[in-house]
């Protein structure tokens, strides 16, 4: 069954209404969106003009409660396994290769992360994120699930410049719920660094929270786009960006646009069929 319905994607969770409607519907969820919003306003005065350093405390703040919550997603370890194992398999169903060479953005504490080390060659996994406290869970993840012979990288960064990586090298790249926290100048940044380190036939997919109102954020955390908002933006740095409509049947709710360079895209002849309104 399709996740989305027309009601939810034209819904803006920043609007009062929105906020007083949800907090009758759910009131045992207002303390701790209280207690949320407390932090997550202390935390942009500190860190105020980079968002990068505020959710990267954000981040400090959330994996101190619980690792697998702070990746996203309630608190459940099955959660954690459930959301890792669609990412996957997805993925798997969609052109990645034991031989590929993965790049994933915001690998968290490998969530999915684990399940690609394990399935890719020896040293092909490649993930950073901007949290150093996720990234010791995500070297205590590789531990639990005995992957040290797999040699995968993790680093920490500050940017989605990419600039430290090798031009060219990535067959996959991959980023699950990263656009969905961040601000379109992140986004921006990232589509105008991955073409560089994106191989010749490589794919970029990334999901994102989205709207078909208007495009919103709630707290700074989360971040609604319309899906032509991101198509232009790839557009601008001179890759194509397509739709995965079949992600849209899973039950996960956001949703997916792969990125390639233009010459390899099959849909480059009719750019159009690129962009669901």
């Amino acid at each position: 069954m399709q996740k989305t319905s027309a009601l939810r994607l034209r819904t803006n969770r920043a609007r009062l209404g929105h906020k007083a409607r949800y907090a009758l519907q759910h009131p045992e969820r207002v303390l701790p969106y209280l207690r949320r919003a407390g932090r997550d306003g202390w935390l942009r005065l500190r860190y105020r003009g980079s968002h990068v350093a505020y959710y990267r405390a954000v981040m400090a703040s959330d994996t101190a409660r619980s690792p697998e919550a702070a990746v996203g997603g309630r608190p459940s370890h099955e959660r954690w396994l459930a959301i890792g194992q669609l990412q996957f398999d997805y993925l798997q169903q969609h052109g990645l290769k034991p031989e590929n060479r993965m790049l994933e953005i915001g690998c968290g504490n490998l969530r999915a992360g684990w399940r690609f080390i394990q399935y890719l060659d020896p040293g092909h996994y490649y993930g950073i994120d901007i949290s150093p406290d996720i990234l010791i869970e995500a070297k205590k993840t590789l531990v639990r699930y005995g992957l040290q012979e797999k040699v995968p990288h993790l680093t920490p960064v500050d940017n989605l410049k990419l600039d430290f990586l090798p031009d060219a090298y990535f067959t996959v790249v991959h980023a699950h719920s990263v656009f969905s926290h961040s601000p379109l100048e992140v986004i921006d940044e990232c589509l105008s660094n991955v073409g560089r380190v994106l191989a010749p036939g490589g794919f970029f997919d990334f999901t994102f929270d989205r709207t078909e109102g208007s495009e919103h954020q709630v707290l700074r955390e989360d971040f609604y786009y319309r899906t032509e908002t991101l198509i232009r933006l790839a557009e601008k740095h001179g890759l194509v960006a397509r739709f995965m409509d079949d992600w849209e049947q899973t039950w996960h709710p956001q949703s997916k646009i792969r990125i390639t360079h233009a010459a390899t895209d099959p849909a480059t002849e009719r750019p159009a069929d690129a962009v669901r309104a």
